[in-house]
């Protein structure tokens, strides 16, 4: 059986369970809506546009501050790599940063920049860029000898070296790093747009909480785990895959 239809069918299944649940009252619809009605709250949120506006508004955050991130974590990670002191400085600082939740740092940044735009970037960035950060400099350092000494010998130094033989050869290492800081930076956007004053998913989310329309609550968090999913396994899973087989790290 192919994995699509063991996907379908294992989807169905709770789907249905799910459905067949709620109908029978098994558990109150305040605290868990039917799937009919968190498709109903889906409908009218697409139908109104209020979700067709949050997710621009989103992805306007995403792009940035994803953008963004990965230009600091690619420059972060070379230095790192390029440098001892560098690394055994700041380095130290930014693996212990990598550790703190992204949430954590919404009280700042709303200190810093007011409760806006900027506010949601910045959480963004931070989410994105030390993952970021850490697999470039994993990825220049594990670059084998082997193919620096040949470079060497055939004349290379320098700057000419790092481009043609490091830098190309520590490139599944960023595509890696590219995917976890996707992953990072969307998580670290839901968690800024709780707090934002809209619009967004996670400022949707939020306002439908308050109000107790948990079918929209739901609906949300579906549309959220839906997008995280399909960009990762439908463009930077394929990405990073292609990456590996060129480089003959995965058959």
């Amino acid at each position: 059986m192919q994995p699509a239809v063991k996907r379908i069918i294992f989807f169905a299944a709770i789907i249905a369970f799910w459905e067949i649940g709620s109908r029978l009252e098994l558990w109150m619809p305040i605290i868990l809506p039917s799937p009919t009605m968190v498709w109903d709250a889906l409908v009218t949120g697409f139908e109104d546009k209020t979700l067709i506006y949050d997710l621009a508004a989103s992805f306007k955050r995403l792009s940035i501050g994803l953008g963004i991130s990965l230009v600091i974590g690619m420059g972060l990670g070379v230095l790192l790599a390029k440098s001892k002191t560098a690394d055994e400085t700041l380095g130290t600082v930014i693996l212990a940063l990598q550790s703190v939740p992204s949430i954590v740092w919404l009280p700042l940044a709303i200190m810093w920049f007011g409760m806006n735009e900027k506010a949601v970037i910045f959480v963004v960035v931070l989410g994105g860029a030390f993952v970021m950060t850490l697999n470039v400099r994993v990825g220049i350092k594990n670059v084998s000898p082997l193919y620096i000494k040949a470079a060497q010998t055939m004349g290379a130094r320098g700057w000419d070296l790092f481009a043609r033989v490091i830098f190309p050869a520590s490139i599944p290492y960023m595509v890696t790093g590219a995917r976890l800081a996707w992953a990072f930076a969307w998580r670290a956007l839901m968690a800024g747009e709780l707090l934002s004053t809209g619009p967004g998913l996670g400022y949707t989310l939020r306002y439908a909480s308050d109000f107790g329309n948990m079918s929209l609550v739901i609906g949300v968090m579906i549309i959220i785990g839906v997008i995280g999913s399909i960009v990762d396994q439908l463009i930077f899973q394929r990405v990073e895959k292609s990456v590996l087989q060129r480089w003959g790290l995965e058959s």
